[in-house]
C-alpha cells in the first residue's frame, strides 16, 4: 500500500480536502498586501525643497528644472546676492531643512525624507524583506523536517502578525527594517508550509486545481491590498491592517493536519492513525479509518519507513546526480521568476498610470493568466507550461526597450502580459517543486529553491541603478534571466498525472521510464528504415 492508496481508502477528495484548501488560501489573501505593501506605503511623490526658515513666502521661490517643474534635490541660496549681473547663475545648496510633498498619502518616503541622497534607503527596505525570506527559505525548510509542517506554519502566522505590527510602531527606518526582515521570514514559512501541505493531502488529479486555487488566493489578495491602500492613506494603519489578520489565521491553522507523509516517516504512527480516522470520518468514511490499526500502516508502508531512515541533509541536493540537475534546473527557473517578476510589480510608478488603478490591473491579469496555466498544466504537463511562460515573459520585457517612454498604453500593456506570463510561472513552479523533491527531501528541496527567488527578488531592485547609465541595460538583464530560466525547464522530468515520489528510487524510476519512452520510438524508427532486399524468382515477399 502506498500513500496515494491510503488516502483513497478515507477519501481522497471529499469534504475534508475542500475544507483544508480553503484554511490553507484565507492567509494567501494577505501574503501579496505584505510583498507587494511598499507599492503604496513607500510611494515617492512630487516634492522640492523647503524654503529657508528665514524666507518670507512671497521672496522665496523654488528652483526650477529644464522641464519647468521644481528641482528636487537643490534650492537657491537665500538671501540672493543681488549684486549679481544678469544672466549670471545664482548658487545653490542641498535641500537643508527637508522637503515638501504634493501629496495626501502618507508614507516612510515622507515621514523619513527617504528621497534624493536617501532614495536608494527605500529599495534597501525592501531588499532587505527579501533577505529575510531568503533566510527563512533556508532555516525554516531544515525546521520543518524536523519539527513539522504545521508546527512552522502556525508559528510563521504569529511571527508575521506580530512582526508586522511591531513594524506599524517603527519610530526610524532601523527598526521599521528589522521588523520587515522577519516579516519575510515569516513569509518564507507561510509560502512552504503552504505548499507541501496542500500537495501531500490531495489527490494526484486535483493537485493543480487545488494549487492554483491557492494562486487565485495571492491575486484576490492584489485587488484587495488596492483597495485597502485607496482608503487608508496612512502607512501605519495600512500596515497594521495587514499584519493583525494574521493572528486570527494562526488560531484557524491548529485546524490544519499534519502531513500524513512526514508522521508516518517520523515514526509517529499513533498520531498518524488519529489524523486519518479524522479525515475518514469528516469525509463520511468512519468505518473505513476504524479499520485501520497501527500494526497495519507499519507493515503496508514498511518499504517507505526503512528507507526513510536513510538522513539527507541539503549537501544531497547536488551530491546525488539525479537531485542535482532538479535543484540546479528549479532554481535558476525560481531565480528568473522571482527578479523578472518583481521588476515589473514592484515598478508600478514608472508608467506613468495611477497606481491604484494599474494595481487592479495587474492583479486582474492573474486570472486569465493563472486559468491558462492551469489548462495547459493539466493537458501539456509541468515542464512545457514552466518553460514557454519563461520564456514569454522574457520577449515581452525586452519589447519594452523599444517602446518609447511617452506611450503609456503601450508600455503598460506589455508589462501586463509579462506580468501575467510570471504570474503564470508562479503557479507553475510551486506545484512542479513540491511534486519533483521527495518527500524525505522535500522541504529542504522546495526551500532552498524558494530561496532562489527571494534572491532575485533581492537583486532586481538593485539592478534598477544601472539604468543611470542607460536606461535600457535593467531590461535586458531582466529579460535575458527570464529567457534562461525557461530554457532550464525543459531539462526537467515531467510529473503530470504521477504520484507523489517519497523517496530519492521513486524519482531515479521516473527519469529511467522517461528515457525508455524516448528510446522505443527511434528504435521503431531505426527498424522500419532496414532496405528490403530483393525476393527470389517466383517468391511471394510474404
Amino acid at each position: 500500500m502506498t500513500f496515494v492508496e491510503l488516502l483513497d481508502r478515507v477519501g481522497s477528495m471529499g469534504p475534508f480536502q475542500y475544507l483544508h484548501v480553503t484554511l490553507l488560501a484565507l492567509p494567501i489573501f494577505g501574503m501579496a498586501n505584505h510583498n507587494l505593501l511598499q507599492i503604496f506605503t513607500a510611494t515617492t511623490p512630487a516634492h522640492h525643497c523647503r524654503p529657508p526658515p528665514n524666507a518670507s513666502i512671497g521672496s522665496w521661490t523654488p528652483l526650477m528644472g529644464p522641464t519647468g517643474k521644481p528641482e528636487h534635490c537643490i534650492r537657491l541660496v537665500y538671501p540672493s546676492n543681488t549684486s549679481l549681473l544678469n544672466g549670471t547663475q545664482r548658487a545653490t545648496e542641498p535641500c537643508l531643512d527637508g522637503w515638501v510633498y504634493s501629496s495626501i498619502r502618507d508614507t516612510i518616503v515622507t515621514e523619513w525624507d527617504l528621497v534624493c541622497d536617501s532614495s536608494n534607503l527605500k529599495e534597501m527596505a525592501q531588499s532587505v524583506y527579501m533577505a529575510g525570506i531568503l533566510i527563512g527559505g533556508i532555516v525554516l525548510g531544515e525546521l520543518s523536517d524536523r519539527f513539522g509542517r504545521k508546527p512552522i506554519l502556525t508559528s510563521s502566522y504569529i511571527l508575521l502578525a506580530a512582526s508586522g505590527s511591531g513594524a506599524a510602531f517603527s519610530p526610524g527606518l532601523p527598526v521599521y527594517v528589522v521588523f520587515r526582515f522577519l516579516c519575510g521570514i515569516s513569509i518564507s514559512g507561510i509560502t512552504q508550509s503552504t505548499t507541501i501541505l496542500n500537495v501531500e493531502w490531495v489527490p494526484t488529479h486535483m493537485r493543480a486545481i487545488s494549487s492554483t486555487v491557492l494562486g487565485y488566493s495571492y491575486t484576490t489578495g492584489q485587488f484587495l491590498l488596492a483597495g485597502l491602500a485607496y482608503a487608508i492613506p496612512q502607512w501605519r494603519w495600512l500596515q497594521l491592517a495587514v499584519s493583525l489578520p494574521f493572528f486570527v489565521f494562526s488560531l484557524l491553522s491548529w485546524w490544519i493536519p499534519e502531513s500524513l507523509r512526514w508522521m508516518v516517516l517520523s515514526g509517529k504512527f499513533s498520531e498518524a492513525l488519529r489524523t486519518l480516522q479524522r479525515v475518514a470520518a469528516f469525509n463520511g468514511k468512519k468505518e473505513e479509518g476504524d479499520k485501520l490499526s497501527v500494526e497495519e500502516l507499519k507493515f503496508k508502508l514498511q518499504r517507505d519507513i526503512s528507507l526513510a531512515k536513510a538522513k539527507y541533509r541539503p549537501t544531497d541536493l547536488l551530491r546525488i546526480p539525479i537531485l542535482r540537475r532538479v535543484t540546479l534546473c528549479l532554481s535558476l527557473a525560481w531565480f528568473s521568476t522571482g527578479f523578472a517578476y518583481y521588476s515589473l510589480a514592484m515598478g508600478v510608478e514608472e508608467f506613468g498610470v495611477n497606481i491604484y488603478i494599474l494595481q487592479v490591473i495587474f492583479g486582474g491579469v492573474d486570472i486569465p493568466a493563472k486559468l491558462v496555466t492551469i489548462v495547459s498544466l493539466s493537458y501539456l504537463g509541468r515542464r512545457v507550461t514552466q518553460a514557454w511562460v519563461l520564456i514569454l515573459a522574457g520577449f515581452t520585457i525586452l519589447a519594452l526597450i523599444f517602446v518609447p517612454a511617452d506611450l503609456h498604453i503601450l508600455r503598460t500593456a506589455l508589462a501586463v502580459f509579462g506580468k501575467g506570463c510570471l504570474s503564470g510561472s508562479f503557479s507553475c513552479i510551486f506545484l512542479y517543486t513540491s511534486e519533483l523533491y521527495p518527500t524525505v527531501i522535500r522541504p529542504t528541496g522546495v526551500g532552498i529553491s524558494n530561496m532562489w527567488a527571494r534572491v532575485g527578488s533581492m537583486v532586481a531592485p538593485l539592478v534598477k541603478i544601472t539604468g543611470q547609465v542607460q536606461p535600457f541595460i535593467p531590461n535586458i538583464i531582466y529579460g535575458t534571466m527570464a529567457l534562461l530560466g525557461g530554457s532550464a525547464a525543459f531539462f526537467l522530468p515531467e510529473t503530470l498525472n504521477r504520484p507523489l515520489p517519497d523517496h530519492i528510487e521513486d524519482l531515479q524510476t521516473w527519469c529511467k521510464k522517461a528515457k525508455e519512452t524516448q528510446l522505443e520510438p527511434e528504435a521503431e524508427k531505426g527498424s522500419q528504415s532496414v532496405p528490403l532486399k530483393a525476393c527470389g524468382s517466383g517468391l511471394d515477399p510474404s
